[in-house]
């Protein structure tokens, strides 16, 4: 007698046999007919029907290792990427843990086409395709913009897109961004610890602790702390954070899910050291240039998170999303400038800056399925409402000793350390702002299958984004308001079935006039229309194996609307078409073989200013921090059930620290490599090395003569620990 497959997942006894619930879900099965005759009937025994339901969620953003088959997040819903016409890295919580990943420097380390800036050594500073952002950062889809550092230990996956992408996101994203998805509570047991002690006095504690309470109820905490040195002469960093999130089913097809975050990070603003004759001024990598005892810098995060989704039924759902978070971010540096002629001085000024931002969004998103004819749609509509006030504050720092308006003061090159007296206070043109951002947008989408082989993604989404911007200093006020239309176009060529796609897509971008933190609204700039960022790209992926992925990119990325200052007049600005980056891009995620897997990337550029900007951005020039080749490569191969090693290398070409191309940080090639040993079920030990080899490199900048030299080797030992 047969048992077939029904959409509840139930599996019954018949004929005194219990068909496996697996084999259920999988198809028709056959109860297997007994091997011999009983000997005696009378004893034969018939079981009542026993029904065993069980509950399938529906995956979404599905991840194996570490390739991810699905994302979420470049759509709005749920998509195999190989459907997706755009440049994609997702970093996985598997590759997230074999690297001991904890920073978003981690992650685009091998995500090709993405690179990373100093940040003034406050904050993190991606570089997409050219252009480098603080602002274009987004936490489960929604803005997380403040200038900060930003720890992964709540995070389940990094989403690193490339390109415009301000269909989905709005203002913004003009190379690229990067979203992170955290850990929420989902019905599933989790329950694990890691401890980490490394090299320069590291020591860090994590917790993630997942809990079904009933099939209705769910909650998970997961926490952090951290203390740590470095390489660099007084250098000292201090975080901790709390996250603990409820999921709650009211019925079948409602979940409500609600967050908490409040997060510290205070550390040192390290700026590096400076250059010297086009190139890092030689010195050993630990020198602090500056004081670091009078450059701290803290940031206080403390966001709620809610979700709701409601599924109708039929292919049509809802969901909404509200984000309210209140940020609070001081910094303070005593940093290096240009270094005298003699090669015997350095240049130290100083500053200090404030910024407090309140940030609410809410967005709704509504999809549904509708059958034209031959053509298949996926619609998404949706809203977003967004309101951002920020206040911002800056000093300037002056040298009492030199003089009283001294705002810098020259040191010994070989002993760059500055211990006189320092005052800050406001200069003429120093900061003291307070901004409010209105924004209000629709946008619609259209996910369509054009017969067997050809899909197209069409979007489109208007902004209204209105900034109302008040100068404490002087009392004047600016207002701008921007009507921003984002349209997308995408076109997906599957000519061998669903392994292999060729695609084509076109989108654009805007960052308003009061920039991408808000704060430089001015009377010669409010009524200046926004600057544009126009991509295309044409691209391939293929699935070479079921868990092996892999993909290429061409693109150009033109920046248009870009403000240039007046060669015989400074006081006067323009705008023009000033810049593109040309590249090609390739990725590598998954496994070669069960036991060996990897994740990697190629990247070419060809980036370049094609109009003056200003005396140093002229039409010509290499944009800063572009390096024409970058490459990395990640494998972990398990040796046996219990032993696992991993190699990865990174390279880097030469690149130049600013438009003005007269400092040049010379190429490298680093390399990592990690030790795994599982112990039992609930225990593993994991070693990791950086720069294996003790390579001398630098590894970013923020000017030429703001420049990080790269870490000596570092080994960080992890133990993890389910119970």
């Amino acid at each position: 007698m047969c048992a077939t497959n029904n959409k509840s997942g139930t599996a019954k006894w018949q004929m005194g046999v219990l068909l496996p619930l697996s084999a259920v879900l999988n198809g028709a099965v056959c109860a297997a007919e007994p091997a011999a005759e009983p000997a005696n009937h009378d004893d034969e025994v018939m079981l009542e029907s026993i029904e065993v339901k069980a509950e399938r969620d529906k995956k979404t953003n599905e991840t194996h290792g570490y390739q991810a088959k699905t994302n979420s997040t470049a759509v709005k819903t749920d998509t195999p990427l190989i459907d997706l016409p755009q440049s994609l890295t997702v970093i996985t919580q598997a590759l997230i843990k074999d690297q001991n990943m904890q920073s978003i420097a981690d992650t685009i380390r091998y995500a090709p086409g993405v690179g990373i800036a100093q940040g003034e050594g406050n904050r993190d500073t991606p570089i997409f395709r050219g252009n480098s952002s603080t602002s274009d950062m987004y936490v489960d889809g929604i803005r997380d913009d403040v200038q900060y550092y930003r720890d992964l230990y709540n995070v389940e996956r990094v989403d690193v897109l490339k390109g415009p992408n301000a269909m989905i996101f709005g203002r913004g994203g003009s190379g690229g961004l990067i979203n992170r998805a955290t850990k929420q509570a989902d019905w599933n047991t989790a329950r694990e610890m890691n401890f980490q002690a490394g090299s320069f006095d590291k020591w860090r504690l994590t917790g993630d602790f997942d809990q079904a309470i009933n099939d209705s109820l769910a909650v998970r905490l997961t926490s952090l702390w951290e203390n740590s040195r470095s390489y660099r002469d007084g250098f000292d960093a201090g975080r901790w954070g709390v996250n603990p999130t409820v999921s709650w089913r009211p019925g079948d097809q409602t979940k409500v899910t609600l967050g908490y975050e409040h997060y510290e990070d205070d550390r040192v603003a390290d700026r590096g050291i400076s250059s010297y004759q086009g190139r890092p001024v030689k010195t050993d990598i630990s020198t602090f240039f500056g004081d670091p005892d009078r450059s701290p810098t803290g940031t206080t995060v403390d966001s709620f998170n809610a979700l709701l989704d409601h599924d109708f039924g039929g292919g049509v759902a809802v969901r909404n999303r509200t984000r309210y978070a209140i940020y609070d971010k001081f910094y303070q540096n005593i940093f290096p400038g240009a270094v005298n002629a003699a090669g015997t001085q350095v240049a130290i000024s100083a500053y200090n800056n404030a910024t407090q931002r309140e940030n609410f969004f809410n967005q709704t998103d509504l999809t549904f399925a509708v059958d034209t004819g031959p053509f298949k749609h996926k619609f998404l509509t949706g809203a977003e409402f967004g309101h951002q006030e920020t206040d911002n504050y800056r000093n300037t720092g002056y040298f009492t000793a030199v003089g009283p308006n001294a705002t810098s003061v020259n040191v010994a090159l070989a002993n760059p350390r500055y211990i006189g007296p320092v005052t800050f206070r406001q200069s003429a043109t120093d900061a003291d702002n307070h901004g409010v951002a209105t924004i209000a947008a629709g946008y619609v989408q259209d996910q369509i299958e054009l017969g067997r082989h050809w899909q197209a993604i069409l979007g489109l989404r208007y902004d209204r984004f209105e900034v109302d911007f008040r100068n404490h200093r002087n009392g004047r006020t600016f207002a701008s308001q921007d009507n921003l239309v984002s349209p997308r176009g995408g076109l997906v060529f599957k000519p061998f079935g669903d392994s292999f796609s060729l695609y084509a897509n076109y989108s654009i971008a805007y960052v308003p006039r009061a920039g991408e933190q808000l704060a430089s609204l001015s009377l010669t700039n409010q009524a200046l229309k926004p600057e544009q960022f126009r991509n295309y790209e044409l691209g391939a992926k293929w699935d070479i194996r079921p868990d092996l992925s892999a993909t290429l990119a061409f693109y150009q990325l033109d920046r248009l609307n870009a403000l240039a200052t007046d060669p015989n007049n400074p006081a006067l600005s323009f705008l023009v078409d000033g810049q593109r980056t040309r590249g090609i891009e390739l990725g590598l995620s998954g496994n070669i073989t069960d036991a060996w897997s990897v994740m990697g990337g190629y990247a070419y550029q060809n980036g370049e200013i094609t109009q003056s900007l200003s005396a140093t951005a002229q039409a010509g020039a290499t944009l800063a921090q572009v390096p024409e080749h970058t490459f990395s490569l990640w494998n972990r191969y398990d040796i046996t059930p219990h032993w696992g090693i991993g190699l990865g290398s990174v390279y880097r070409s030469k690149m130049f620290a600013a438009t003005d191309n007269k400092v040049t940080l010379p190429g490298y090639l680093r390399f990592d490599a990690a030790v795994y040993y599982k112990v039992n079920k609930n225990i593993q030990v994991q070693v990791n090395v950086e720069n294996l080899f003790d390579k001398e490199y630098y590894a970013s900048a923020n000017s030429n003569n703001n420049i990080t030299p790269g870490s000596p080797i570092v080994a960080n030992a992890v133990v993890s620990m389910k119970f």
